[in-house]
């Protein structure tokens, strides 16, 4: 593999209708080829982003009937390049009628190099109202995942898994490299803990963050934040979108991952954690 290596992030605003968001992906994919990336990643819900459950179910199939990731598995395979399809809504196998939010990479021979389920549920209810029940439509993965590409060994993660640092520390455990964080972060959260928790991540893990995200008003009536960020294993960013759609490119050379564990050596320093000793208070309670 190659210690560096130019990669491509589409920071995307997706709509409730697949084949527009194909359509944009498709164009994303070639440009970035073209720009001389050998990685293309996109955000969350790249394909369909739509809270309305009802109206999205009839766009929701099994991943090998799911006409949209052939094509772009298809054009993997023409353009020679790598794709991170950031995740899909795809029916869950294991409950009827409800969806998972998955993960794909494809290799650039247009093959699936390795799948993830979404992790972490998005329950939350935020002080401004707005509430998100994620449970309640989509089935939890089960097992963390970690693949082999041509930017290092990669972690897969999706958007609120950033909160769970046990993840990202039984990934890097693993070996992680790098992570792939594709996100549709709220912009009160996206606000208040994007760019805190994305640095976090790398820091801790002594790896590089990849984290393409949806940005600006959706068909839907939500609004994502923005701001697609790269950031090294020492915590610098070296990408941020800001806003709006568009195509952004990086570069990830590995022996950063190297030098920065050298420096500060986490992962032979950490002890394992046991149980919790408890104290009690000063009046035995």
């Amino acid at each position: 593999m190659p210690d560096k290596l130019r990669i491509a992030l589409h920071q995307m605003c997706s709509d409730i209708a697949p084949v527009r968001n194909l359509d944009a992906m498709v164009d994303g994919i070639k440009a970035a080829a073209q720009g001389g990336a050998r990685f293309y990643f996109a955000p969350e819900m790249a394909l369909l982003l739509d809270s309305d459950r009802k109206r999205a179910a009839a766009s929701v199939v099994k991943e090998a009937s799911n006409s949209q990731l052939l094509r772009l598995m298809q054009v993997a395979k023409e353009e020679d390049i790598w794709l991170h399809i950031g995740s899909v809504p795809l029916l869950a196998a294991s409950a009827a009628g409800k969806f998972v939010n998955r993960s794909l990479l494809v290799d650039s021979q247009g093959e699936i190099a390795a799948r993830y389920d979404k992790m972490h549920l998005f329950d939350v209810a935020l002080s401004d109202g707005e509430s998100w029940q994620e449970s309640k439509q989509y089935v939890a993965g089960e097992e963390p995942v970690l693949a082999e590409t041509p930017a290092g060994k990669m972690g897969l993660t999706i958007c609120y898994d950033l909160r769970f640092s046990g993840l990202f520390s039984a990934l890097a455990g693993a070996g992680a490299e790098i992570f792939a964080v594709p996100s549709a972060f709220t912009v009160p959260t996206g606000k208040a803990h994007w760019h805190s928790l994305l640095r976090a991540r790398a820091i801790e893990s002594a790896a590089f963050v990849v984290a393409a995200a949806q940005s600006g008003q959706h068909a839907d009536g939500r609004k994502t934040y923005g701001h697609s960020l790269v950031v090294d294993p020492w915590g610098e960013i070296l990408l941020d979108m800001g806003e709006g759609e568009g195509l952004g490119f990086a570069e990830i050379d590995r022996a950063r991952v190297m030098e920065a564990r050298q420096q500060i050596p986490v992962h032979l320093n950490r002890r394992p954690i046991g149980s919790v000793r408890r104290f009690p208070g000063r009046n035995g309670e």
